[in-house]
């Protein structure tokens, strides 16, 4: 692979594209020399009166025919150059955004553990665009400037290699300026996106804990947080934009310097006698023409520079390891085996902050079996090893007698329905959020799951029904109607294996009669994992294991483990207490 192509993260595409939208652009360059190659002859026939030649009319036109031809060739170059230049970047760019969102929904759940959301949304949104803006205004531009002054250098010399060296010198000074100062220019770019990398988690953190800020007040400067962040980011954009100015500005200068020395030789030659009117004319004319550009390019080098900070991160994203597997392997029996397993979520950490320690359990298909426990035991690390999202430090898990980490993830989870205590719904419609449990369902088939998980009954009364729009993570709705569209989700993937995350355990009474009634449809005749604290809810499960700080206590059947008189006992009998607990008013001093 070229270290362009390497350097910028492209595509076999991509990188062909940007090889044409550099030949376009330098293509359009030269094309832009022709008028003035026009202008320079027609000044030529203006002067021929004053040096005694006879000015003919007939060459006027035909330079006029000449100049018209010229603006023509000079448009269809710039509509290719913005073809080629433009449009391919921003096809590019789309496919770097799909690729880092498809990168980030095949990494495991330890990854988002090290990173924050802020980073991953500046991955997809800020770098991207970075890299969208080098493909379409730096990159081809900066190439095809530097063939084309090099074309036009050669072009020049051969008229007088004097004038050309006075032209062309300071370009290279010029640029070196800009080359030295990569260093500081780079250490200030890193600088400038940490801070605003700070600023968006801060912004994020204050956006989602709203309702706290707003009930505990903490407004101005009880929140200091966000305004020093947002503080320490202008800081920083003031620092860069400093630093960056002055390096740019000197190389400007240097490089106009170029237009006093071309004139200064010039004149000397032409009192000299060592070169016409004309040929000097033409250094003049292109002088101005060929230090536009370069002045642009100046600008935005720098960004070049920061787009390497862009490209850093995103390489780092994009070699992150994924999880793999099998993709074609097919499951035939639903049971889960945990074999001798232990497992911590930071994968630094020591023995002692292992979340599960060496675990063997049986968990059978057909049946429904609960996982119960004191808070922090393990009950919710177990469902997600059981769905891959982290893999084991040390055993092995198996669904079907297959280890899950010979399996591709996607696979696997073709084969589970899960139903979380915290539900995420998608600012669509009601519709196409149940129709995510299955992209090929039928509309007969959605409208069935959606009645199945007494879903009916509010949707109906919804103004334009499952056509409604839910709002971003479906705010118009209630927890227990948020936890119905779930079931229904579930319903219609139809999967062997049920994982049940506390799916009742902050509803009302009323609410949790119906999620009942809708769970009872999707657990039959499947594999169903239950997690939950509410004891009296899992007493008819056909198995429950009990789990304290990570470890397998007791298991059995709720008559089994109610005789034994051990955690499960103790647990049962406590809520059993708990739930003649009332409010009582507080008595008056």
């Amino acid at each position: 692979m070229p270290k362009l192509q390497r350097w910028l993260m492209l595509t076999d595409k991509g990188y062909r594209d940007l090889r044409k939208a550099i030949f376009a652009c330098t293509v359009t360059n030269l094309s832009l020399m022709l008028p003035f190659m026009v202008t320079i002859q027609i000044f030529a026939e203006l002067l021929k009166p004053l040096m005694g030649e006879t000015l003919i009319l007939n060459s006027l036109w035909f330079l006029l025919a000449c100049g018209v031809i010229a603006a023509a060739l000079v448009f269809l170059a710039s509509k290719n150059d913005y073809k080629k230049t433009y449009v391919t970047s921003y096809l590019e760019a789309e496919h770097s955004r799909v690729s880092v969102a498809e990168q980030i929904r095949r990494l495991p759940m330890s990854f988002f553990n090290a990173k924050d959301l802020s980073e991953l949304t500046a991955n997809i949104m800020a770098d991207c665009s970075t890299t969208e803006h080098v493909l379409s205004h730096i990159i081809p531009q900066l190439f095809a400037n530097g063939l084309s002054i090099t074309l036009v250098c050669l072009l020049m010399a051969a008229f007088d290699w004097r004038m050309a060296l006075a032209v062309f010198v300071s370009v290279p000074l010029s640029l070196g300026v800009i080359l030295l100062s990569k260093k500081i220019q780079n250490r200030l770019s890193e600088k400038h996106v940490n801070a605003k990398l700070k600023a968006s988690d801060q912004v994020q953190e204050y956006l989602e804990g709203i309702k706290v800020i707003k009930a505990c007040g903490l407004d101005g400067s009880k929140f200091a947080a966000l305004d020093n962040a947002l503080h320490a980011m202008m800081k920083m954009a003031v620092r860069m934009e400093f630093g960056t100015g002055v390096f740019v500005t000197g190389a400007q200068m240097l490089l106009q310097a170029g237009v006093g020395l071309t004139v200064f030789v010039g004149a000397q030659l032409l009192t000299g006698g060592q070169i016409a009117l004309i040929p000097l004319l033409m250094f003049l004319v292109i002088v101005v023409r060929i230090y536009g550009p370069v002045v642009v390019e100046f600008t935005l080098l720098p960004e070049l520079f920061h787009h390497r900070v862009a490209t850093r991160r995103l390489r780092t994203l994009m070699e992150t390891p994924i999880m793999e597997g099998d993709a074609d392997r097919k499951l035939t029996h639903w049971d889960v085996a945990f074999d001798h397993v232990s497992f911590r979520y930071n994968n630094h950490a020591d023995d002692e902050d292992m979340v599960i320690h060496d675990l063997t359990m049986t968990i059978p298909e057909n049946a429904i079996t609960a996982l119960v426990g004191p808070s922090g035991c393990g009950k919710s690390t177990i469902s997600r090893l059981i769905a891959r999202f982290w893999d084991v430090n040390q055993g092995i898990v198996r669904v079907g007698g297959v280890d899950v980490r010979t399996m591709d993830p996607e696979n696997l989870m073709k084969n589970m329905a899960f139903v979380f205590q915290d539900v995420v719904l998608f600012n669509d419609t009601v519709y196409n959020n149940i129709r995510i449990g299955n992209l090929n369902a039928t509309e007969a088939q959605v409208m069935e799951a959606a009645r199945a998980a007494q879903c009916e009954e509010f949707v109906s009364k919804m103004p334009d029904g499952y056509q409604s729009m839910l709002g971003e993570n479906g705010y118009t709705l209630s927890g227990g109607e948020r936890q119905r569209l779930s079931i229904a989700r579930a319903l219609l993937k139809d999967a062997p294996i049920v994982l049940l995350d506390e799916a009742t355990a902050s509803l009302d009474p009323e609410n949790e009669a119906l999620i009942q009634q809708a769970i009872t449809k999707l657990i039959h005749r499947k594999t169903v994992i239950v997690i939950a604290h509410r004891l009296r809810t899992v007493a008819g499960a056909d198995k429950i294991i009990v789990l304290d700080q990570g470890k397998l206590v007791e298991e059995g059947t709720h008559a089994d483990l109610m005789g034994r008189e051990g955690l499960y006992h103790r647990l049962y009998q406590i809520q059993q207490e708990s739930l003649g607990w009332s409010v009582a008013a507080a008595e008056e001093a």
